[in-house]
């Protein structure tokens, strides 16, 4: 079942209140931005967005906000091909996903695969270790037409 951003935005709620601190205006719209991407950011792009929405919010609000986000699972941090921790709601979606990444244009796909989770655990059991967490990111290139970067790579390769 997929969280609404008032139920994900109560866990924040909570969160905060359990540590003698509020849901502020900042936070908030940061929260709601953050919610409705369809993807992942980092923080830059993140903090464009909640600007673009609020221009009194600054850059360390939105960086301190992530790694609060972060440190209580709310939301997921990756590094993919640009070397940037890209963000996600943790609650999108109660399955784990895994991610295909396109090395020359960085276009994430996100999958879920059953018989990947179910192969993993087998794995992990069989060689006597308890698996608590994972990520499975493949690097490829995308097969988008076009590929934003194809062309470069192309021209690359007969020059």
């Amino acid at each position: 079942m997929t969280h609404t951003f008032e139920q994900w935005c109560g866990d924040l709620e909570d969160l905060l209140a359990r540590n003698q601190q509020r849901l502020t205006p900042q936070r908030r719209v940061i929260a709601e931005v953050l919610f409705g991407q369809d993807g992942h950011v980092n923080v830059d792009e993140l903090h464009q967005l909640v600007r673009a929405k609020d221009g009194s919010v600054g850059y360390a609000t939105v960086y301190r906000t992530l790694k609060l986000l972060e440190d209580h699972d709310l939301v997921h941090t990756n590094t993919f091909v640009d070397g940037t921790a890209r963000y996600e709601i943790a609650a999108h979606d109660d399955e784990h996903h895994d991610h295909l990444v396109c090395k020359d244009c960085g276009h994430i796909t996100e999958f879920e695969n059953h018989d990947i989770e179910r192969l993993q655990e087998e794995v992990a059991t069989k060689l006597g270790f308890e698996l608590v967490d994972h990520a499975m990111v493949l690097y490829g290139r995308c097969g988008r037409d076009p590929c934003p970067h194809r062309d470069a790579r192309t021209k690359r390769r007969r020059g």
